[in-house]
């Protein structure tokens, strides 16, 4: 048996041999366009946040012995045409590729796709305003002082639209670093319009309290639905995934039916529905699929439930092309969990796959869902490790995290 690779990311989400230690992330696709749209995507967030900063400190008329209010106004300008920019990068990428079918009407038109409408309607309704702020800023001499302030003021709907678009449309949004990134500009604004609102506060106090008032519950609000919503199992189909996205993400098997595991009755002994934690040995191969050429890489395990119970088998199986690193670039995964009786009682993908730790979303034939929790301790050939389990709803929402979003 040949040595196995193990993993290390790359940029570009390749997997490349670097044992012992396993760090990729595992995703569905290798699109280029996928991993351009979730990164223009995230990059205008930043972008507008700062542009929203600069714009309340030119409001405060912010200004330093070293650091003239001009520096603050052209910044503000320069960085709202950044936003621009990599907004229109990003929506570019969005219905160029293929895969969500998005088209180019959506990106103007707040409801004109099937695809996670309400959110993607935010992201449109947010570019509208962007537009409507550039193009009157670009005519305000023809336009009038009145009605650049009135459109000016309207854009800071922009941020909070932007925001949940983000959070509401984006596969990456359970990632602790994207909730960081996205904490850190919801601080920086947050920060600045106190500011904003403090300065003068004798002025229109009523005014000033009301619209204090109003940021805390919106805040308090979005957090709720962020911990309910995005970050909850089965997102993808509640945001309006269409179904036939969702039955992609779920996957087809294609690993080869065990023998004998077609005629397995159906009152076999079938895995508790979870939580339960289990401990796991077995081993990993590589080979070449001689049909494809493609370069296939298992684990194959048994799962010892914590304090007795059904004994399982754990078979992961990852696909992608061999590249002249040693390494494979990801184009398929696929998890199966069962007990000897019934090995494929549960099948899925891997989700996320970040040092010796994996996870896995998983269900069976009735649509109930499991959360695997993967550590893995490899040497050479053999593995070791843990399994946890827990469970993630059911219905055709349990494949969500590997659903493809950012768009």
């Amino acid at each position: 048996m040949a040595r196995p690779n193990i993993w290390r990311r790359t940029a570009g989400g390749r997997v490349i041999s670097a044992a012992p230690q396993l760090a990729a992330a595992v995703v569905t696709s290798t699109s280029p366009l996928w991993y351009a749209t979730r990164a223009t995507g995230l990059i205008a967030l930043v972008l507008v946040s700062a542009s929203v900063v600069l714009g309340l400190l030119t409001s405060v008329r912010f200004a330093r012995p070293n650091w003239p209010r001009f520096v603050t106004v052209g910044l503000h300008r320069n960085m709202s045409l950044l936003v621009l920019v990599f907004t229109g990068l990003h929506i570019l990428t969005t219905v160029t590729d293929s895969y969500a079918h998005i088209q180019l009407i959506a990106a103007f038109v707040p409801l004109a796709s099937s695809y996670r409408p309400i959110w993607l309607g935010l992201g449109a309704a947010a570019f509208d305003l962007l537009l409507a702020v550039t193009i009157t800023s670009l005519l305000r001499v023809h336009v009038g002082h009145r009605l650049w302030r009135l459109v000016h003021w309207l854009a800071y709907l922009c941020w909070p639209a932007a925001v949940l678009h983000s959070l509401g449309t984006g596969t990456d949004t359970p990632q602790r670093w994207v909730l960081a990134v996205t904490a850190c500009c919801v601080a920086g604004v947050v920060a600045a319009a106190s500011w904003r609102l403090a300065v003068g506060w004798q002025e229109r106090t009523g005014t000033r309290i009301a619209l204090a008032g109003v940021a805390a519950v919106a805040l308090v609000a979005g957090t709720v639905w962020l911990v309910g919503g995005p970050l909850k199992p089965g997102w993808a189909r509640r945001s309006g995934t269409p179904a036939n996205l969702l039955a992609r993400s779920a996957g087809s098997a294609t690993v080869a039916k065990p023998a004998g595991a077609a005629g397995a009755s159906s009152t076999a002994v079938k895995l508790p529905p979870g939580p339960f934690n289990a401990s796991l040995s077995g081993e990993v191969s590589q080979r070449t699929d001689a049909g494809s050429g493609d370069a296939v890489v298992r684990i194959q395990a048994a799962v010892s439930p914590s304090g007795g119970g059904v004994k399982a088998a754990l078979d992961i199986v990852i696909t992608g092309q061999s590249d002249s690193s040693g390494g494979i670039t990801m184009s398929d995964s696929q998890v199966t969990l069962g007990p000897s009786a019934a090995p494929r009682q549960y099948t899925g993908q891997l989700v996320s796959l970040n040092g010796t730790s994996m996870s896995a979303r998983v269900r069976d034939s009735a649509g109930h869902g499991l959360l695997l929790g993967i550590g893995l301790q490899p040497n050479g050939a053999s593995v070791a490790g843990t399994l946890q389990v827990t469970t993630a709803g059911s219905g055709a929402g349990s494949g969500d995290s590997v659903t493809r979003g950012g768009q």
